[in-house]
């Protein structure tokens, strides 16, 4: 097992942990209004039930409400102007049609069944609504990058430090720099240790480098998980897939580091300067690379 990812892992674990532990404490303050006798339906989806505020959400306490709900997970913002998967719109298409229009949608699919949390006015105050999909339906289709991108929106969660360079509002190692034809997104965990090169592979035996090559790949899908949130859940409208297509393998399959290419970078025995995890060209040409050096820094480069 390659040594970082482990302690990286040991690190989620017991942040999860934490997070889980405030959440449920938080929770016991939330009214939650579930549904009494069989659960309903919106289209095909279950509801759930509600958490009701008298007064709006504090940003704490909506997150520690989203928190207490779908557990360990990670929410991911619903965009507007991304792909519409069908089995969502059952639920949001009447709401947006409504004068109660939605203010923020969230979804989670680190669950036997994907979550979708909707945040309404209610009064002088307001109220989330949770259901439970049967699945996230959307038809893959080609990645592509909005030609209209207005900073206000897709830096909301960052401050302007200058002209041309943003860094995020709680993590200040999470950064982009404007360039004359894109944008680079970088972000460094400090103190991790190097990913370690096994630099005899090309000796080993069949069952050994399946083996080796496994650990390696399950080690950059953390990696990669860990760019997305970092890069593409940090950000507005800039893309058209919706956070948790990245995920999925229908969609990101035909652009990620194929096995391979990872079993030629151990037959050479050195790692390279930067390990290139998703590279995808949009048919209007613009390229999407995410890359790792393997030593803590990671980059998403935008090209036009």
């Amino acid at each position: 097992m390659i040594p970082c990812a482990n302690r990286s892992d040991s690190r989620l674990s017991r942040m999860k942990i934490f997070k889980l532990f405030f959440a449920l404490l938080v929770a016991a303050a939330c009214v939650w209004a579930a549904p009494k006798s069989k659960p309903y339906t919106a289209g095909s989806a279950k509801v759930m039930g509600a958490v009701e505020s008298k007064v709006p959400f504090s940003g704490e306490r909506l997150f520690a409400t989203l928190d207490s709900v779908g557990g360990t997970g990670t929410w991911m913002e619903w965009d507007v102007n991304g792909v519409k998967d069908p089995s969502l719109m059952q639920i949001l298409d009447p709401m947006l049609k409504s004068a109660n229009k939605p203010e923020m949608v969230w979804v989670i699919t680190e669950r036997a069944k994907p979550l979708v949390a909707v945040l309404l006015p209610k009064g002088n105050g307001e109220t989330i609504l949770f259901y439970e999909l049967q699945s996230l339906d959307a038809k893959p289709v080609p990645l592509a990058i909005n030609q209209v991108l207005r900073p206000e929106v897709v830096f909301r969660d960052y401050r302007q430090i200058s002209e041309k360079e943003f860094v995020h509002h709680d993590k200040d190692n999470l950064k982009v720099k404007i360039l004359p034809s894109g944008m680079i997104f970088s972000y460094e965990k400090k103190g991790e240790d190097p990913l370690y090169m096994v630099s005899d592979y090309a000796t080993r035996d069949f069952a050994e480098k399946n083996s080796i090559l496994t650990d390696y790949e399950d080690y950059f899908k953390y990696e990669y998980s860990l760019m997305l949130r970092a890069f593409v859940q940090s950000v507005r409208g800039v893309f058209n897939w919706q956070p948790w297509h990245w995920y999925m393998p229908a969609w990101n399959s035909k652009f990620m580091i194929k096995r391979s290419e990872l079993e030629a970078i151990l037959m050479r025995g050195v790692a390279p300067s930067f390990f290139k995890l998703f590279r995808a060209t949009t048919a209007t040409g613009e390229t999407v690379e995410f890359r790792t050096n393997g030593n803590g820094y990671s980059e998403l480069e935008i090209r036009k």
